[in-house]
């Protein structure tokens, strides 16, 4: 790793949860620069349909931290 990105990188950890969380999205969507036709207005569909499916109750939310516990729970894909 260049010095350069290891100081912004050092510098970002230290910034609260929300402002990396924002700063991460932004760096990813200027790697994404070739948009596909069709792709934002079916990622907008997606969203409202599972937004009616939480608000109608027809889903049930799982806590982050138990989703994250059976992740670490699963053997490793030797294949990564």
């Amino acid at each position: 790793m260049q010095p350069l990105v290891l100081d912004l990188f050092k510098k970002a950890a230290d910034l609260p949860e929300e402002d990396r969380a924002t700063l991460a999205g932004l760096l990813i969507e200027t790697l994404d620069t070739e948009k596909e036709e069709g792709v934002e207005k079916a990622w907008q569909a997606e969203v409202q349909r599972r937004l009616s499916e939480l608000d109608s109750g027809s889903v049930k939310t799982v806590p982050w931290e138990s989703v994250r516990a059976r992740i670490l729970k699963r053997p490793h894909d030797s294949q990564s």
